[in-house]
C-alpha cells in the first residue's frame, strides 16, 4: 500500500503517535509523516505509507498555515498552555489597534530563537530534554520567514490569528516574543495547521473514519479492488491524495510501456518534452505514480528514486 493520507491530529497525540495508530489501523510498518505537530496542536498531519515515504526528502522545506490564540498575561516556560507559568499573571485588555504595530514587526525575514522546549539539539542532545531537567538551554536565533500574520479578533486578553510561515517556524516563539514585545508576557493558547505543502485540512480525515474504512478490507482486497467503483474498499482508497496532486510544483510525465520500464530498472530516458525541469514526476497510466526523476543532461533523466518496481 502506498500513498499519502492527511490526518487531523486531535490534541493530546504526539506525531509518533499518529503514525503508530496508522501503522496498527493499515497493518503497514513503513509509515511516517510530513512535518511534527505539537501534542496540543490538532489539524494537517501528511501521513505517507509504503514506498511513499521516501516522498519526505521534497517536503523538508513546506510552507505551513496555522490558526490559533495567543493568550497575554503571563509566558510559560513550554511558550504553549501545557507549560507552568514563568511570570506573574497579569490582568490584561488589548485593542486590534494596539496589538497591530506590535504584530507587524513579526511579519517578513525575522530572527527566531526557538523554545527551549523543542527537538533543536544542543551537542546531539534535544533541547526538552536538557530543559525538562531544568537546566539552561540556550540556543541560536535562525532566520524564519513569516509570510503572513493576520489578527482576526481581540476579545480582552486574547488574540486569535492566521499565520503562514516557512519551514522550521515556531508559532509558540512568535506568541512569546509577541508577549516580551508588549511587555505583558504572552503564550499560545491553541493551534491548528490548516495547510502543510499542497495539503489542506478540506482534505483530511480523522483516524476514526480511517479505522472505519480500513475494519472493511484487507490490504489484498485494497489491491484487487483499485479498479472497481462498486467495491466497497473504494471508500479507504478514496481517503488517500489522488497522486497527480502530490509535489504539485513539479511536473509530470505518463511514460509508455516501454519507458516506464527502463525506469524501473534504473536506466536513463529520453523525456523530450521536460527538456528544461530539474525534476519530473513519473506515472505510468492515471495514478501509479512510479519514479522522481532528475534531469541529467539536455532531455536525458535518471529515477533519483523509484517508487514501483513492478
Amino acid at each position: 500500500m502506498n500513498g499519502v493520507l492527511i490526518i487531523d491530529k486531535p490534541a493530546g497525540l504526539t506525531s509518533h503517535d499518529v503514525v503508530n495508530r496508522v501503522r496498527r489501523i493499515l497493518s503497514q510498518r513503513s509509515v511516517g509523516h510530513l512535518g511534527t505537530l505539537d501534542p496540543m496542536a490538532t489539524g494537517v498531519l501528511p501521513i505517507v505509507v509504503g514506498n511513499f515515504t521516501r516522498l519526505a526528502q521534497f517536503y523538508v522545506s513546506s510552507e505551513k498555515t496555522y490558526e490559533g490564540t495567543v493568550r497575554f498575561g503571563f509566558c510559560t516556560d513550554t511558550y504553549d498552555a501545557e507549560g507552568e507559568p514563568t511570570t506573574d499573571i497579569k490582568q490584561v485588555r488589548l485593542s486590534q489597534d494596539e496589538l497591530e504595530p506590535a504584530v507587524a514587526k513579526f511579519r517578513g525575514l525575522i530572527e527566531q530563537e526557538p523554545p527551549p522546549f523543542s527537538a533543536k539539539k544542543i551537542k546531539g542532545v534535544p533541547a526538552y530534554k536538557l530543559a525538562r531537567k531544568q537546566k539552561e538551554v540556550h540556543l541560536k536565533p535562525v532566520q524564519v520567514e513569516i509570510k503572513e500574520l493576520e489578527v482576526l479578533g481581540v476579545e480582552v486578553d486574547r488574540m486569535r490569528f492566521r499565520a503562514r510561515v516557512s519551514s522550521g517556524t515556531y508559532v509558540r516563539s512568535v506568541a512569546h516574543d509577541l508577549g516580551k514585545a508588549l511587555g505583558c508576557g504572552a503564550h499560545l493558547e491553541s493551534l491548528r495547521r490548516t495547510s502543510v505543502a499542497e495539503f489542506s485540512i478540506g482534505e483530511a480525515c480523522t483516524l476514526e473514519e480511517l479505522m472505519g474504512a480500513a475494519s472493511k478490507s484487507t490490504t489484498r482486497e485494497v489491491a484487487e479492488s483499485a479498479e472497481d467503483s462498486n467495491h466497497p474498499i473504494k471508500a479507504l482508497l478514496e481517503l488517500f491524495i489522488h497522486p497527480r496532486k502530490l509535489l504539485s510544483d513539479m511536473p509530470s510525465v505518463t511514460a509508455d510501456e516501454a519507458t516506464a520500464a527502463r525506469i524501473r530498472a534504473g536506466r536513463t530516458v529520453n523525456l523530450l518534452e521536460l527538456s528544461r525541469a530539474r525534476q519530473v514526476k513519473v506515472f505510468a497510466g492515471q495514478r501509479e505514480l512510479i519514479a522522481i526523476a532528475t534531469r541529467v543532461a539536455g532531455t536525458l533523466f535518471h529515477a533519483k528514486i523509484v517508487l514501483c518496481s513492478t
